[in-house]
């Protein structure tokens, strides 16, 4: 956990916020649970998570993304979300909208019956914390999932989050907004002169001094943290350089090969029993710490046999083949009959960052044949075939 330190920022703001992503998420959906119910926590089945580059045309795509996903109800757009008078002075600073703020609002919005077929988010995740929020909601809703597959009343459909950012480069980022926060004030004059609506004038489209540092803060505190989610989520990078209907094709293209990519909801039923990869290993360390304890104390002298046999047949061997870093071992030994020694085999050799599979091989020995009936009588052998990975050594050569 990070601690809330005081850190200046423009026109006299300063951050008080904690900074962690768990303690965020974890009083935000306290919060809901409490007020709404953990049955009634229904968020939309398909999400798209849109981000980009200044100018890099978020507003203008967003509704065609509606129309090809077909979602009848309006984009959330975060900013317009947060209009408090301290989000309003953080954003006219260069600032992000404290985390906590962001998340409770926008999580509520998404609970909204509009949303249940599938939303598109503007402006979100913005920073790492957001980030992890996101990676926090979407493990919830799939424990969710989960916990009630069996009941008749309540169903939570897989969730599927896709993260949408459209690109563009630094310079191409600064040209287009102050070309907006040109057309925003001619279209104001003509507005003064002849009537109409207003448009928003941005204070950062008005220089380029104000533009280039915007663009800058987008690549240092958005688009790095949206990079750590290209393993876990649908991930579609679109190069927004270019025309409107050359970025559309391209929006198109992504999301169609993305489609083909997903499994129904059957299937990942069927399928989700299975832990993942990460999963399994998460506290992989933690568990085999505690594992080495207990043999050590509670079977100690299995342990003991097992240790003795590493150091007699094993490790010679292994330093035969340091070089290579693998060694392959046939042996016969009555201390494998134990299927704790095999456990306790493989666990001492990870504790000492080694990588052991142990397989069991029978082998039928014919002994003796019966008079008369001519049957062979065989003995079974149990040969154990040991494989040890590890980093051998490299050899240095001179010369090249």
């Amino acid at each position: 956990m990070s601690d809330a330190q005081p850190r200046p920022a423009g026109n006299g703001i300063s951050d008080l916020e904690v900074k962690d992503g768990q303690i965020i998420f974890d009083s935000v959906w306290s919060s809901l649970e409490r007020e709404i119910g953990r049955e009634k926590l229904a968020f939309p089945r398909e999400i798209f998570w849109l981000n980009g580059a200044p100018g890099a045309g978020k507003g203008t795509n967003t509704a065609f993304i509606l129309q090809y996903r077909d979602y009848a109800a309006d984009p959330i757009v975060v900013s317009d979300l947060l209009s408090s008078p301290e989000a309003k002075r953080r954003i006219d600073a260069g600032m992000l909208v404290g985390d906590r703020e962001v998340v409770e609002i926008l999580f509520r919005k998404l609970l909204a019956d509009e949303y249940v077929s599938g939303a598109i988010v503007d402006g979100f995740p913005r920073s790492m914390v957001q980030v992890e929020c996101l990676k926090h909601l979407f493990t919830k809703l799939n424990d969710l999932r989960t916990e009630f597959r069996g009941s008749t009343g309540v169903r939570f459909p897989k969730p599927h989050f896709h993260i949408l950012v459209l690109f563009v480069d630094e310079n191409e980022s600064v040209r287009r907004q102050l070309k907006r926060g040109q057309e925003a004030i001619a279209q104001n004059e003509k507005a003064a002169r002849e009537g109409g609506p207003l448009a928003e004038v941005r204070k950062t489209d008005l220089t380029a001094d104000a533009a280039r540092n915007r663009y800058r803060v987008f690549k240092e505190r958005t688009y790095e943290p949206l990079q750590s989610l290209r393993d876990i989520f649908h991930y579609h990078f679109i190069n927004a350089q270019g025309s409107l209907a050359e970025v559309q094709a391209r929006i198109i293209k992504e999301l169609q090969y993305q489609s083909s990519l997903e499994l129904s909801e059957d299937t990942y039923d069927l399928i989700s029993p299975i832990p993942l990869a990460s999963q399994i290993v998460q506290h992989a360390r933690q568990d085999l710490v505690r594992r080495l304890d207990d043999y050590a104390e509670r079977n100690a002298e299995t342990f003991r046999q097992v240790i003795e046999l590493i150091q007699d047949k094993f490790l010679p061997i292994i330093k035969a083949h340091a070089i290579s870093g693998q060694a392959h071992v046939n042996i016969e030994t009555l201390v494998f009959d134990d299927p704790l020694a095999i456990s306790m085999f493989i666990d001492i050799f990870s504790e000492r960052g080694f990588h052991a599979v142990v397989d069991q091989h029978r082998i039928e020995i014919p002994e003796t044949i019966v008079a008369g009936t001519g049957k062979v009588i065989t003995r079974v052998k149990k040969v154990w075939r040991v494989s040890i990975r590890f980093e051998g050594s490299e050899i240095r050569r001179g010369g090249a």
